[in-house]
């Protein structure tokens, strides 16, 4: 049988047990050409392009 703890956490001490098991916020990065934020390494959503040059066709939106 394996050991089992004697006495019963308080939710301070679980808590602070947990404490690494949060969640990270999503890095983001600016886009050079439109300023939007964008994940880095990613074509731009907004604007369609990554490294300077336009790789995808963005369409305008219909009014």
């Amino acid at each position: 049988m394996p050991p089992l703890p004697k006495r019963r956490l308080s939710r301070a001490r679980r808590g602070d047990g947990r404490s690494h098991m949060r969640l990270s916020s999503t890095a983001l990065a600016l886009c050079p050409q439109c300023h939007n934020p964008k994940l880095p390494h990613r074509v731009c959503p907004t604007c369609g392009t990554y490294k300077g040059r336009e790789v995808i066709k963005i369409e305008s939106e219909k009014a």
